[in-house]
Parts: structure tokens; C-alpha cells; sequence
């Protein structure tokens, strides 16, 4: 069950409280989300699972899951052949690793006028612009409120070591989590840090549902379910899945099987055999 408390400690409007049911609609009361929302920041226009994006959402949609999030312009012209059939995200931010491009692209206004049933807004964490992509986020959740528009946070902390890369160890993923929750967003997605009593204990303490990110392309599909299925006993709410996903060899059986270890707490081993032969790895 779902809290109801908004952000500002009352209660979420009847607005607010139906577009975050359609969101969590599965009787697990988990979500398993697909993410096509790849763009600026990936690259690789011609080749991949995202090379022929209608394609791809087609093969998606064939094993429906609960979510998908995308931009605002793929799903003005792709999404309305599949309305109804899985809640729609739209993904306002987009950004680089590095902070070469960092806008944001859709408002919850967009959002509305494209039938969403909630507003994603990606943003990195750590680096000098860390301010200002949290002002997204606050923005982003006052203006949300408005239109009792859910604001879902994809937050990805950062490490200057040595060039720029996206992290996951427990103690950023810890920031992100409390990034997210000091903003007041409705949902929070974030990388497993790798440590499943450590995210157990960062799940824990965040009173807002907190799902996970698919993570970077896995050797094997396995490997992507098994970290699924850990984050799950750590208590995550669900997972929204992109590269492990649209990137499968067979998609629909992916799906199926991500499925069925976020609703169905089937052990990933033997979810995986729910992807034809030679796809699980």
C-alpha cells in the first residue's frame, strides 16, 4: 500500500493518489517498468536495441509491463497506439555525464497534454551543477503539484576520479535516495549499489517508494535478473529496465522474465528460462 503523505507532510490529492495507482496497478503492488528514454546521453543512433525505436517499443509492448518511460516527443508519435496498455512517463531531463547537454526538455504541463501518468526528470548528482539540477527537481515537484502531476526522480550521483562516470557504490546511492526525498519527489529510481543489506538499509529509511534502475548492459541476462532480484529482498518497490531489456536478444521473453521476478519473487535463475533458448546467457 502506498503512503499517502505528499511533500509537504499532508495528504496526496485524489489526483496525485490515481496516477500513482496506475503506476503500482500490478496486485504485487510493485512496478516493472521499461525505459526507452536513451537518448543524448548514449548516443548510437544506428545501431542497438534503440537503432529502430517504434520497433522496439513494439517488441516491448508485445509482454506489456507496468510503465514505460520515454520523451515527450517519441511518445506524442509513437504512444498512441499502445494508450491504455501500460501507464506512460514522460522523461523531462536529459544530460550528459559530463554536463555538455543539461536541459530540461518537458514540464508537467507537457506531461498532462500527452496523457502521462507522470513526469520523470533524470539529473546527476556531485560535480559543480549539483545545485542546479536539484532546483530541477524542486522546481519540477511545486509546479508538478499543480496539476497533481507525480514526479518520478532517475538520480545518478557522479565521480571526477578520473574522467566522469556514473557510480553506484552505498554511499551514493545513499545521497541519491536522500536527493531525491529532500525534494519531494513521488518516486525515487537509482542504481543498486551492490551491497544488499546496504540497500536494504537505505530503502529502509526513505519513506518514498524507491525503484530500481536496470544498470549498465549486464554480461549476461541473468546477471541483470540476479541483481533484480536482490534489490527486490532489499525491498525495493520494482525496477525499470532499459538496455537489459530492449538490448535482450528475445525482448518479449525479457520482459516476461523480469516480470516474474518483480511481481512473481521467481529466483532469477529460473526466470531467465522464460527467454528463448541462448538469450539468457
Amino acid at each position: 500500500m502506498l503512503s499517502l503523505l505528499d511533500s509537504e507532510g499532508g495528504h496526496m490529492g485524489l489526483g496525485t493518489e490515481v496516477r500513482m495507482a496506475r503506476l503500482f496497478a500490478h496486485p504485487s503492488a510493485n512496478l516493472f517498468g521499461a525505459a526507452v528514454d536513451h537518448f543524448i546521453g548514449y548516443g548510437g543512433m544506428r545501431s542497438g536495441g534503440l537503432a529502430d525505436l517504434p520497433g522496439a517499443i513494439a517488441k516491448i509492448m508485445e509482454s506489456p509491463p507496468d510503465t514505460v518511460t520515454m520523451l515527450g516527443g517519441s511518445a506524442r508519435h509513437i504512444w498512441p497506439s499502445y494508450a491504455g496498455r501500460a501507464a506512460l512517463i514522460v522523461q523531462g531531463g536529459m544530460f550528459t555525464p559530463d554536463d555538455r547537454v543539461r536541459e530540461l526538455t518537458a514540464t508537467p504541463e507537457d506531461a498532462a497534454r500527452l496523457g502521462a501518468d507522470a513526469l520523470a526528470v533524470a539529473i546527476g548528482v556531485r560535480g559543480e551543477h549539483e545545485g542546479a539540477y536539484l532546483r530541477w527537481l524542486s522546481d519540477t515537484v511545486r509546479r508538478a503539484a499543480l496539476l497533481e502531476m507525480p514526479v518520478v526522480a532517475h538520480i545518478y550521483p557522479r565521480d571526477y576520479t578520473d574522467g566522469t562516470k556514473i557510480v553506484f557504490n552505498p554511499e551514493e546511492i545513499a545521497w541519491a535516495v536522500r536527493c531525491g526525498l529532500e525534494t519531494g519527489v513521488d518516486v525515487i529510481k537509482v542504481g543498486h549499489p551492490g551491497d544488499e543489506r546496504a540497500f536494504a538499509d537505505i530503502i529502509r529509511t526513505c519513506p518514498v517508494p524507491v525503484v530500481m534502475a536496470g544498470g549498465p548492459k549486464t554480461a549476461t541476462f541473468v546477471e541483470a535478473l540476479t541483481q533484480i532480484e536482490s534489490g527486490m529482498r532489499s525491498g525495493a518497490r520494482g525496477a525499470v529496465v532499459g538496455r537489459n531489456l530492449w538490448d535482450a536478444p528475445d525482448v518479449v521473453g525479457a520482459a516476461k522474465a523480469c516480470a516474474a521476478v518483480i511481481h512473481d519473487g521467481l529466483p532469477a535463475e529460473e526466470a531467465a528460462g522464460l527467454a528463448a533458448p541462448g538469450a539468457s546467457g
